[in-house]
């Protein structure tokens, strides 16, 4: 194997790491019942934020921590609703970018508190929907974030729901990854991203890759978001 070859896999691999790591945060978090009514958003993230330092020793997040539930899930990423007390049958979602030793990892994930048959379905067509998304990247060798963002709206919609963010992913690497921000729209799965995702960056990696769904149900008044790496796995 060349040095390249060989860095390429060895960066794939922290990647992944990060993302156990991440995914193991959500199960604790879960399992040592942090997500409970009576508590606010920020509470909550809080109590996340230090557990990953018990775990894992995280101490950095490169995007801002976000805890939202009941009518807070229809906010996309960019918002910033007011804090909220968590209430009894809400649905809510956590998505953490926690640093792990210099690599970036992005979780989301959906929860309900309860057993309302609207958010258990919501809740469980996200999986669903980013497995799609996920098919239709891999079919299509050369797509690009424009392509697979309106893929992912079709899928949603197809699905009986709106799609709630701007955009549905983005890039991901080592801390600090390839700036992202409103003049580098090819570092998003987003409407104007018209250049191969496959594609090496600035430095000559490869590019890897996060994807985003964010469901809306408007009528009943919340959403859900579930997010993971989109090209290793």
């Amino acid at each position: 194997m060349s040095d390249g070859a060989a860095e390429e896999t060895e960066r794939a691999r922290r990647l992944l790491d990060a993302q156990a790591k991440a995914e193991d945060l959500f199960a604790q978090v879960e399992k040592r019942g942090l997500l409970v009514p009576g508590e606010t958003e920020r509470a909550v993230s809080d109590r996340i934020r230090d557990l990953a330092n018990e775990l894992y020793g995280v101490s950095r997040f490169w995007h801002k921590r976000i805890v939202r539930s009941g009518p807070n899930t229809l906010h996309p990423y960019r918002e910033n609703p007011p804090d909220r007390v968590i209430e009894e049958g809400d649905i809510l979602f956590a998505d953490f970018g926690p640093i792990f030793e210099e690599w970036e990892a992005d979780f989301g994930r959906t929860f309900v508190l309860g057993d309302d048959p609207a958010k258990l379905r919501l809740r469980d067509a996200l999986p669903e929907i980013f497995a799609a998304g996920r098919h239709a990247f891999e079919a299509a060798p050369g797509i690009t974030g424009a392509q697979l963002y309106a893929e992912v709206v079709r899928l949603t919609e197809a699905a009986g729901w709106e799609f709630g963010g701007h955009h549905s992913g983005h890039l991901v690497g080592e801390f600090p990854h390839e700036k992202i921000n409103g003049d580098e729209i090819s570092s998003y799965i987003t409407p104007g991203s018209d250049r191969p995702m496959r594609r090496q960056d600035s430095q000559g990696r490869d590019c890897h890759w996060i994807l985003e769904i964010h469901l809306v149900d408007r009528e009943r008044g919340f959403g859900g978001f579930h997010e993971e790496l989109l090209d290793l796995a």
